[in-house]
């Protein structure tokens, strides 16, 4: 087995936790600090980080780790420098961040979702880099901005940097499961447009309210159509069209029919789903004209749905590696959101695979932690992953 750095991975992790790389200019936050330790990491390694700008201030890390044992193909590991807020600090028991360790685990923002994971990536290459040449390379890569619009992975894909990569393994935490299928996501806006009058008088006004409601309740009758015609996947579940979000009207005018209303909509998709027809469906029930009310349909957000099967050699060698080193057999999950692979498979067009330390349900809690153990042992299995996918050691 690959021999690891167990202490130094912890206390990186423990050194990433420790800033609180949330994207939230007003409080001076953002993923910078988090990409300069992590490219320091790189360079005093030897490696040459290249730092792209996914926007301002928020930069992507990206190191190319070439093997020295000829030809072969590229492996990426991918992580993301992001985290989200903290939220109440009275919700916490901890400093949510301050890397405290104890009772085994490593606590704060992030630990899980996904500093340890980065970390994990960043100490494994090492490993396999110290243990002596290998064919191909490897290229590790700490985007920004995946808890938002994944403006980090999408730029990557538009510089044109999945070139070449023949597989992506994102270590995003899924309690030890190999997660080779993810949901869709699509996010969608609805405008309604009416006429203001007073509410004395509405037969003077149109009313976009009354639309919403008419929209909310034909929203749920689509829900059930979808999860009709596409059965629960036994490792996403079913299909969700959830509204989220509805505007309209303000507390300091009840007796104000608004001229405007909006509803937000948030739509988890399992492989089959078109999404376009999903946004043709919306758009058709919010066009039901209702008293002249229009209304005017935009997409936000569009990630499919991921499948990559799990005889792709990416998947395959994560599925060797985990058996190696844990000693027990692979058990095969699915990502109930979406990740940075999303990206990376859909438009960049790189088979990935998402596992790695944490707890598949801990992400954006407070008292957030990582089991300090996982932490190793995934470095460890990213290792020993990495071996086997350059070597071509599949089984």
């Amino acid at each position: 087995m690959i021999e690891v750095d167990a202490r130094g991975v912890v206390e990186f992790t423990r050194a990433l936790v420790r800033i609180p790389s949330t994207n939230d200019p007003a409080r001076g936050r953002s993923e910078q600090p988090a990409a300069d330790l992590v490219a320091a990491k790189m360079r005093e390694w030897g490696w040459e980080p290249s730092v792209y700008e996914a926007a301002p201030g928020r930069p992507n890390v990206v190191a190319v780790v070439e093997g020295g044992g000829g030809d072969g193909p590229t492996l990426m590991f991918e992580g993301h420098t992001d985290v989200v807020t903290e939220g109440d600090l009275s919700e916490w028991t901890v400093d949510p961040f301050g890397g405290e360790i104890r009772d085994g685990k490593l606590w704060g923002r992030g630990s899980a979702d996904m500093k340890s994971g980065l970390a994990a990536t960043l100490y494994a290459t090492r490993a396999l880099q110290l243990a002596g040449p290998f064919p191909g390379r490897i290229k590790v890569c700490a985007l920004a901005d995946e808890e938002g619009l994944m403006l980090g992975a999408h730029h990557f894909v538009a510089e044109g940097l999945t070139a070449g990569v023949d597989g992506a393994i994102v270590a995003e935490p899924e309690a030890g499961e190999i997660c080779a299928v993810a949901k869709g996501a699509l996010r969608l806006r609805v405008d309604l447009t009416g006429k203001m009058a007073h509410g004395a008088m509405p037969q003077h006004g149109r009313n976009p309210v009354e639309a919403v409601g008419a929209l909310l309740t034909a929203l749920r009758a689509l829900q059930a159509e979808l999860q009709e015609r596409h059965p629960a996947h036994e490792h996403l579940g079913e299909v969700y069209v959830t509204p989220t979000v509805v505007r309209a009207g303000t507390e300091e005018q009840v007796n104000v029919i608004p001229a405007t209303a909006s509803v937000f909509v948030d739509v988890r998709t399992v492989p089959g789903v078109s999404h376009d027809d999903v946004a043709a469906r919306v758009a058709a029930l919010a066009a039901v004209s209702r008293d002249g009310v229009a209304a005017d349909v935009s997409v936000l957000v569009d990630r499919p749905p991921v499948d990559v099967p799990v005889s792709t050699p990416v998947v395959a060698a994560l599925a060797a590696a985990h058996r190696d080193v844990t000693g027990a057999e692979p058990v095969y999950g699915g990502v109930p959101g979406s990740t940075d692979g999303t990206v990376l498979t859909h438009w960049g067009g790189v088979p990935s695979v998402v596992y790695g330390p944490g707890g598949k349900w801990i992400a954006h809690q407070a008292d957030e932690y990582v089991e300090v153990d996982e932490i190793v042992r995934c470095t460890r299995v990213f290792a020993e992953a990495a071996r086997r996918f350059l070597t071509g050691t599949l089984s």
